[in-house]
């Protein structure tokens, strides 16, 4: 098999234009994604390959593409909805929440809406507090989306395309710090299954669940772990909604220790739910408490050293891992 080393956006761009090939039903629609070639040049050279009916610049009206969007995926067509930042998500809203995710229920089956919204989620490098949400809890309480975080270039192409594919409306949660971050990926066509966690590191004394950017930070932690003589299990959940627990459980019952790792708040946050099916299935095979380490409980301050205190370090996830152990 023939590889190629990319960018994680660069392999986003990979997924949409072989699907793009494969289905003339597929279109990308959002704010700069066409003569702009992308906010974060994730369609760039998309408008001129395929014309401007397939990639389509929208007006600054979330709720407003949103919808129209959302429409044609129940007339037949298959959208993938660029946001160029999912905090603008929350300006469609009423769209996803009331219609994307609800109309194949409403509707008895008579309709699917088979489309993606995708874009980067979370924090940036000092874009302050309206721009650094995570919104993957918010939009995973509701029934009938699917809601994917994958955190390297491998995953995000193979999960894209089945995204795309998939007849539920999906949410792709990119991190807009991991664009760059480089991978060997095939060249050839492949796929990666929704809702299979991945073991990243195989480790026997304390599970580490985690997703998207924090996947990066908790590798780093095991590193400066096995130095110490602690082997850590790193679990990438890759696909949030639906869970993994399966892979979860299997870990935590071989190391008996859990830490869990998100960058969004820790309030009715992602480790809260993965914590609690953990403590459900995991119970009499858990050691010690189970350990969150997530966004402390605060706006995002705008100031780097203010931002560095606040999103989750490796440095908080080591402590973690120590406490568990104790």
């Amino acid at each position: 098999m023939s590889t190629q080393i990319i960018e994680l956006r660069e392999a986003i761009r990979q997924a949409l234009d072989e699907e793009m090939q494969k289905d003339p039903a597929v279109y990308i629609m959002g704010e700069e994604v066409a003569e702009y070639n992308g906010a974060y040049k994730v369609t760039k050279g998309m408008l001129d390959k395929w014309g401007p009916k397939r990639v389509i610049d929208t007006p600054i009206s979330e709720l407003g593409f949103a919808g129209l969007a959302i429409g044609s995926a129940m007339t037949g067509l298959r959208p993938v909805v660029e946001f160029m930042s999912f905090n603008f998500s929350f300006v469609a809203l009423d769209q996803i929440i009331s219609n994307a995710i609800k109309m194949h229920y409403m509707s008895g089956n008579r309709f699917s809406v088979p489309i993606v919204f995708r874009g980067p989620n979370g924090a940036a490098a000092q874009v302050s507090s309206q721009h650094s949400h995570c919104v993957e809890a918010l939009y995973a309480n509701f029934p009938g989306l699917i809601v994917i975080a994958p955190s390297n270039a491998y995953d995000a192409k193979g999960l894209l395309k089945s995204a795309i594919r998939n007849n539920n409306p999906v949410l792709f949660l990119e991190s807009e710090m991991s664009y760059g971050d480089k991978m060997e990926i095939p060249k050839e066509e492949y796929l990666v299954p929704i809702g299979k966690a991945k073991v990243v590191r195989i480790g026997s004394h304390v599970t580490l669940v985690c997703y998207s950017r924090m996947v990066a930070y908790c590798k780093l932690a095991a590193e400066e772990m096995a130095k110490r003589g602690i082997q850590v299990e790193i679990i990438d959940l890759r696909t949030i909604k639906p869970l993994d627990i399966v892979t979860i459980a299997e870990s935590v019952r071989k190391t008996h220790r859990c830490v869990l790792v998100e960058e969004g708040h820790i309030f009715a946050g992602i480790c809260a739910e993965v914590g609690f099916q953990v403590m459900q299935h995991c119970f009499d095979d858990l050691d010690a408490p189970i350990v969150r380490v997530a966004q402390r409980e605060t706006p995002m301050p705008y100031s780097k050293n203010l931002e560095k205190e606040t999103i989750p370090t490796p440095e908080r996830i080591l402590q973690a891992i120590e406490e568990v152990l104790s």
